[in-house]
């Protein structure tokens, strides 16, 4: 996690559109990130604990990684651990690889670490691992001309131990630069909180020095404001880039950007870094940013195709356009299905941890009155799909 800096950055704007040119393509993968995805994703990581760089809980969630990875369809050879230590303490990073069609031996790194401190780190840094799953998932068939690696570190909050090894080890060894990266574009704390009104997204920018790479790191921030406008409904404002990992490659000359979420919680590095205290909504439509951004920065074929990995396809008529409202609410919540799903459905809420609370069926509106104040999940069933949304309800 990024410490709170005084720099406040006066231009809040969707940036310059016009320097880049909308590409359908781009939209039609932008719009298959899920919602339930994310959702499960940041539930999956909270039930996996306080994951401390050397705990058993953040091998487990390495392993979680892995798993997900191979159920996108990616093979052994194209995830690689990275195993570091620091003073008495041994972890690895997760490191994926997609070859590029035109330049296989440069590289896009999209980055976040999966180590938590004093809680499961839903929002620190939970958010940011979902959306590089979501990115992952979605542009594994998709040829891109530069290669993609998608990475996990571990020990950011130790002080970047994963990344700075990674910097220092594989992507330069004996100073000897023998990665040739693009750039390199972090996601970390982009939670969000529920109830706020979460629309904008800091976009950040290398102010530091070495002052070589500035002017390179300013272009590709614009760029990634550029890309938030034109596949995302979010607004974007301009943050100093600092202490996350993408610090180690900037300290090298490289070029870096990232997100960072524009209201700061104040739940990280605590007990309540939870999946209750995040704004899944807020995280998902970071989520379409990045897999907007990531295909620009990548040069993903403009040619559109909706069919992912193991012959899955998002229909545009998918559950996932499911509206619940209002969110927070207090003694009714109304549903609000696609034109285009059948007339029944089902709709269940449970406890976070899936204890179930309160089924209907066909019932457009439901009296959640008998429900106590608090963070609940909400699952909608119809016409063979799925969607999962989180429900806050205020007292």
């Amino acid at each position: 996690m990024k410490k709170l800096t005084t720099f406040l950055w006066a231009a809040l704007a969707v940036g310059n559109v016009s320097a880049q040119t909308f590409i359908q393509a781009y939209q039609d993968r932008a719009n298959l990130v899920s919602q339930t995805n994310i959702t499960t994703n940041l539930q999956q990581f909270s039930n996996l604990g306080t994951k401390t760089t050397g705990s058993l809980q953040n091998a487990n969630a390495l392993t979680w990684l892995k798993n997900k990875y191979t159920s996108f369809g990616y093979s052994a050879s194209q995830i690689v651990e990275d195993p570091f230590t620091f003073g008495g303490t041994s972890s690895k990073n997760l490191v994926i690889t997609k070859t590029g069609t035109v330049y296989p031996n440069k590289y896009v790194i999209i980055c976040g670490h999966f180590d938590s401190i004093y809680g499961p780190g839903v929002n620190d840094n939970g958010s940011g691992t979902s959306i590089i799953l979501e990115a992952a998932r979605i542009l594994k068939n998709v040829p891109t001309e530069y290669s993609i690696k998608f990475i996990h570190f571990s020990g950011e909050e130790q002080g970047l131990r994963g990344s700075t090894h990674y910097a220092n080890n594989v992507a330069y060894q004996n100073g000897t630069r023998v990665l040739d990266i693009k750039l390199v574009f972090n996601l970390d704390q982009v939670g969000g909180v529920m109830g706020n009104n979460n629309n904008i997204v800091y976009c950040d920018q290398d102010m530091a020095g070495p002052t070589s790479n500035n002017a390179a790191s300013a272009a590709v921030t614009q760029q990634l404001r550029n890309c938030t406008a034109l596949y995302s409904p979010l607004l974007t404002d301009v943050d100093p880039a600092e202490d996350t990992d993408y610090i180690p490659f900037e300290r090298k000359g490289e070029v870096i950007t990232g997100f960072f979420e524009r209201i700061r919680s104040t739940y990280p590095h605590t007990s309540n870094d939870t999946f209750a205290n995040t704004d899944p909504v807020y995280i998902y439509k970071i989520g379409k940013a990045t897999v907007g951004a990531l295909q620009h920065f990548a040069v993903a074929t403009s040619v559109s195709s909706i069919v992912l990995g193991a012959k899955e396809t998002v229909s545009a008529q998918s559950l996932e356009a499911v509206s619940i409202y209002p969110n927070p609410s207090k003694d009714t919540i109304n549903i609000e299905l696609p034109d285009t799903s059948g007339k029944d459905f089902s709709f269940e809420i449970t406890d976070l941890s899936g204890k179930s609370l309160l089924k209907t069926a066909n019932e457009k509106t439901v009296n959640i009155s008998g429900l106590v104040a608090g963070a609940y999940i909400g699952v909608i069933k119809a016409d063979g799909q799925t969607a999962v949304r989180k429900i806050l309800i205020e007292r």
